[in-house]
């Protein structure tokens, strides 16, 4: 496989999670499963899973990277576990489901206490001042109006769903 940087995003988004058998310059070899690949230099990154708690990341440069050769496939669990693996401490990997029904909750919290609130895509824009992402917790609120930010995320935190 020559060009390895020469090849473009969606090209490289082939190979997430998967194992896969790296060969760099050197003859050098690394296996894991790519947990993403950086757009900009072609760099991979790879995690290990071993069967404790430990995972191992590794960077391949792109510039090094000679060949990939797919070991396994994908499979979900493999996937939700790398996503897990990078997650904030305590936070928690959340099924489309579960992520709309939060959100749908608090849209309607928020509606409760009389402040307008639309859902845009899988965002809820807040008296189009402040947003929330997903999760749809205290931390995924953002707005330039500190004191909006401040009383929203009171709200959010108030919400009796809230998940604490």
């Amino acid at each position: 496989m020559h060009g390895w940087c020469e090849r473009k995003p969606p090209e490289w988004s082939t190979y997430l999670s998967k194992l896969v058998k790296v060969t760099a310059h050197s003859n050098q070899q690394y296996e894991g499963w790519v947990f993403t690949v950086d757009p900009v230099s072609a760099s991979m990154v790879l995690v290990t899973l071993p069967e404790g708690d430990r995972a191992h990341v590794r960077v391949v440069l792109g510039h090094a990277v000679e060949s990939v050769e797919v070991l396994q496939e994908e499979n979900k669990g493999n996937t939700l576990r790398l996503a897990s693996l990078f997650l904030a401490h305590g936070a928690e990997a959340l099924s489309p489901e579960e992520l709309k029904k939060r959100r749908q909750s608090l849209r309607q919290w928020i509606e409760k206490n009389h402040i307008p609130v639309k859902e845009e895509g899988e965002m809820l824009r807040v008296a189009n001042v402040l947003t929330i992402s997903s999760p749809y917790g205290v931390d995924d609120c953002s707005s330039s109006n500190e004191i909006i930010l401040s009383r929203v995320q009171s709200l959010v935190q108030s919400n009796p769903e809230h998940k604490h």
